[in-house]
């Protein structure tokens, strides 16, 4: 046992540090490092590049379309604000010429009721008046062929002459006219 110790000793005493790796390993290490680089930079790097740039082309492309989608969504939404404000002036116009015109005729039938109505009481006027003057007539007629009556009663002759009665039928009649007009006055 004791050579084997002296053995390993033997080993244990080179200048061979364990932790580093031999000259070998790091000049193969460092080829297929340089290989993969290589490999890496000359076509997984450009990809990634094509790939990122397609990326970001899209998303631009997709902000502009959807700027250019919100501005026109804008402009419709400024004509269709316009159009509302432009309805609503022309409703308030119709209201108002309505109203307007609603006036009018109110007023125009109101005119022509009172035109009616004055015609109504004017006609009613006149019928009353020419009604007033037959009665009237009548009475007169009545009340000269009573007034002959009595005066041949009284008298106790006969009447008869037609200019007589003519005259005597007026003069009794003004007479009365007077005393009425006295008799409303009092």
């Amino acid at each position: 046992m004791n050579e084997m110790y002296l053995l390993a000793a033997d080993e244990g005493s080179s200048d061979h540090n364990p932790l580093l790796p031999e000259p070998y390993d790091i000049i193969w290490s460092a080829v297929c490092i340089v290989v993969i680089g290589f490999v890496f930079f000359k076509y997984v790097i450009p990809r990634l590049t094509k790939v990122l740039d397609e990326r970001s082309e899209k998303i631009e492309g997709g902000i502009a379309k959807a700027e250019a989608a919100q501005a026109q969504a804008q402009q419709t939404l400024q004509a269709y604000q316009q159009q509302l404000a432009e309805a609503r002036l022309e409703a308030a116009r119709i209201r108002e010429d309505a109203r307007t015109q609603g006036q009018q005729i109110l007023a125009q039938m109101k005119a022509d009721a009172q035109a009616e109505a004055d015609r109504i009481v004017a006609a009613g006027h006149s019928q009353l008046e020419a009604q007033r003057q037959q009665i009237v007539t009548e009475l007169r007629g009545e009340l000269g062929r009573t007034a002959v009556d009595l005066a041949e009663k009284i008298i106790g002759q006969s009447v008869s002459d037609a200019a007589k009665q003519a005259a005597s039928i007026d003069q009794f009649l003004a007479e009365l006219d007077e005393q009425a007009g006295i008799g409303v006055g009092r």
